[in-house]
């Protein structure tokens, strides 16, 4: 998936690739990968994968701002994400009257790639955010138990995503209560 996100976020229609070499992901995903010789050397193949250009990408960063400018965790690919992807919706710890370029605490993301920014407190919940939050552990077992079976995944989307109207309301229901604040660009 890195691999088809960075191509979709270079404007190439594929890139190539060694990691798939030797795994089934070649047969099980035809239309996704291909091998072919290198252009540079006929007496070498080598995997390629097709362009990923999603939709609509959605992910968590530490602060935003009312331009649309986002700051995230250092660890991630969003960036490579928010390039590839046609809307980007960036939920945000806090929304600051201005998101710096220069900012240490994490990635600077231009306006030019966010299509809307919402103020949610937790919003990387059950996954935790260094040094605001840790990761709760108790929730993200319950997730992991109930991918066992589409029936319990089932029982577990509705309650955590169907059921619940609101990011507050998910809030509330795992017993946490910060506000909700959205601003759209």
């Amino acid at each position: 998936m890195y691999t088809m996100i960075q191509a979709g976020s270079m404007g190439v229609p594929f890139t190539s690739t060694l990691g798939y070499a030797g795994t089934d992901i070649l047969e099980r995903r035809p239309d996704d990968f291909k091998i072919i010789e290198n252009p540079f050397d006929s007496q070498e193949r080598t995997v390629v994968a097709k362009a990923m250009n999603p939709d609509v990408a959605i992910f968590h960063g530490l602060k935003g701002d009312r331009l649309g400018n986002v700051l995230v965790q250092k660890h991630g690919e969003e960036l490579l994400l928010a390039q590839a992807s046609r809307r980007v919706i960036v939920t945000v710890e806090e929304i600051v009257n201005s998101v710096d370029f220069e900012d240490s605490d994490g990635w600077f993301i231009p306006s030019i790639h966010v299509s809307a920014v919402v103020h949610a407190s937790l919003g990387a919940h059950p996954t935790g955010v260094p040094g605001l939050y840790d990761a709760d552990e108790d929730r993200i077992n319950e997730y992991v138990k109930a991918s066992g079976t589409d029936e319990s995944f089932d029982k577990y989307l509705n309650r955590y995503v169907f059921e619940v109207g609101s990011h507050q309301q998910y809030l509330e229901l795992v017993g946490l209560r910060p506000e909700l604040e959205a601003v759209a660009r």
